[in-house]
């Protein structure tokens, strides 16, 4: 049986995930497809971005379920919607930023988050607390590049992640770094071998390709979100919303 899983992508902006991303990480049984938001931000940067991506990326994991998807993976690293996604679906919707932190915490004893600018720090420490592992962080470093100019340089990009990253292993002691943002998708092979150069033998977690295949182990397996932590929203009425068609599993 194969195993879809649908990216959703929470910003407007066209074309930031391609398809050879999608194909990179099809498997014989896996086939990955994208989607995005029709409302909200064209990239997100900010509280006030992920929360306006929210209501169109947790409306759009319902069409995933109604399409027949086995799981969603929500494609940005502040994970925006992944609690209220949860309640709404019961096929699996995994967070890349979660995902990527339990991961880290298993192939270290630190990880460093290497974002693209610097006022997502207070976040990704806030996201560490929220998912368990405040210990294992053992930094934030910001490349200072917008996430729609991520791409316009991809050189100069490793090399900022590359700076980035050495000061959080020699200065803060990390053993793993994450990315910080799902915008820097197949970088991490790059950075790694450049870390591995100045004998720096670190695992780089690009955290969309970990997501995908977490998500898709979880379909695989028939396992899912606890429906006593993440039950299905109350009937009743909300202002501005048409009602969402859920596919309520008995």
């Amino acid at each position: 049986m194969t195993i879809h899983v649908k990216l959703i992508q929470p910003i407007t902006t066209h074309g930031i995930r391609k398809d050879d991303h999608l194909s990179s990480m099809k498997l014989d049984d896996l086939k990955v497809t994208a989607k995005g938001i029709d409302i909200g931000p064209n990239s997100i940067e900010c509280e006030y971005e992920e929360a306006m991506s929210q209501p169109d990326t947790i409306l759009k994991i319902i069409d995933a379920e109604n399409e027949g998807c086995d799981a969603a993976v929500i494609d940005c690293m502040g994970d925006p919607g992944l609690k209220g996604a949860r309640e709404c679906v019961s096929i699996p919707v995994v967070g890349p930023c979660e995902t990527a932190m339990h991961y880290a915490s298993m192939l270290g004893h630190k990880f460093t988050v290497v974002t693209v600018l610097e006022r997502l720090i207070p976040q990704f420490e806030n996201q560490s607390l929220l998912y368990g592992v405040p210990s294992k962080l053992a930094s934030v470093k910001a490349v200072d590049i917008p996430v729609l100019e991520l791409e316009n340089d991809l050189n100069e990009t490793v090399n900022q992640l590359k700076i980035k990253s050495v000061e959080a292993i020699k200065e803060n002691n990390a053993d793993v770094i994450i990315f910080g943002c799902t915008g820097l998708f197949g970088c991490a092979e790059a950075l790694q071998n450049k870390l591995k150069e100045d004998g720096y033998n670190v695992p780089v977690i690009d955290p969309i390709p970990l997501a995908v295949n977490s998500a898709y182990v979880l379909a695989k397996l028939k396992l899912s979100q606890s429906k006593k932590c993440y039950p299905y929203p109350p009937e009743k009425g909300m202002v501005g919303f048409e009602k969402p068609k859920l596919k309520i599993a008995n």
